[in-house]
């Protein structure tokens, strides 16, 4: 499956438009469908999660204007890929301090990915995030 949808183009620091949050909300939906559908809601929490995260990450840091999120099935593992086309600097995952209100994102898709059997990463040249997760418990 794939989706492309576009975003906003916004200064540094400026807050996406409400379009932009809803887009998140409909990947969400169509990741939750696509993998009820095919009978994996054992990962549809997971995979949705993960899809917020990078989805959301996409639209606050890339400065692109297209998304693009993909789902594949392969030899018992989900892929999840989010390719905003920019390429720069590679998103780590740190781990934030109690009263940080934001940065958890990163974390929460390496904790997700570490106890599916899975691994998560970016494209050599940060235009894409990446994670997969193993089916073999579901």
């Amino acid at each position: 499956m794939k989706e492309n949808f576009p975003i906003t183009k916004r200064s540094p620091g400026e807050l996406p438009p409400p379009v932009d949050e809803s887009r998140v909300r409909a990947m969400r939906h169509v990741t939750r469908e696509r993998l009820t559908s095919r009978g994996l809601t054992c990962v549809a929490d997971d995979a949705t999660l993960i899809v917020s995260e990078l989805i959301t990450n996409a639209i606050l840091h890339s400065g692109g204007m297209q998304i693009q999120l993909t789902l594949d099935l392969r030899d018992g593992v989900l892929c999840i890929r989010v390719h905003d086309g920019v390429t720069g600097p590679r998103p780590t995952a740190q781990t934030p301090d109690d009263d940080d209100e934001h940065g958890r994102g990163l974390v929460l898709v390496q904790e997700i990915a570490r106890s599916r059997r899975g691994a998560w990463g970016v494209s050599d040249n940060g235009a894409t995030t990446w994670c997969e997760l193993s089916l073999v418990a579901c």
